[in-house]
């Protein structure tokens, strides 16, 4: 692997482990989840996307569970390219930002700010940035330290 290779591993390593443990460890508590569990999940995503009440909801918490299992692999296997990391956990984080949006309950009257039942969701626009982030720096090709050479903008801020 080339110096800015693993210039680039070093950097997105930190997001990519915690982030896709993170994933991992939800992935694993879901899989064997009770029928009260599953119903309880089901119906809270249904909430927002109702296509998801025609699956039963032991099938449904499996499915969810081998999608934060997708995402963990994506973000955890070193060789998968950030974008493709980057997209798996934009999409997911996307839907359950869906949920925290048009659910009753989990914003505060007339504001983005969660209530504390909404907290739990609301932390998954952090999950966004990351995901964002791991797009933008494998199109981009980011291949080295940051720079602070402003191009255009340098001779505007020297005035």
């Amino acid at each position: 692997m080339a110096g800015s290779a693993w210039r680039v591993a070093a950097r997105q390593l930190p997001l990519r482990l915690t982030v896709g443990a993170f994933f991992l460890n939800s992935a694993l508590s879901k899989r064997d989840a009770d029928q009260a569990t599953a119903q309880r999940l089901q119906q809270f995503a249904c909430a927002t996307y109702p296509f998801l009440g025609k699956l039963d909801a032991q099938k449904f918490t499996r499915v969810l569970s081998t999608g934060e299992m997708v995402v963990a692999a994506a973000l955890l296997v070193p060789v998968i390219p950030a974008t493709v990391a980057g997209a798996a956990l934009t999409v997911f984080s996307c839907g359950t930002l869906g949920i925290y949006l048009h659910t009753p309950g989990m914003r505060q009257e007339g504001s983005l700010r969660p209530t504390e039942q909404g907290t739990g969701l609301a932390k998954d626009v952090w999950l966004l940035g990351v995901g964002i982030s791991l797009i933008a720096e494998g199109v981009t090709g980011h291949r080295g330290p940051a720079t602070t050479d402003l191009g255009p903008w340098h001779r505007m801020l020297r005035r």
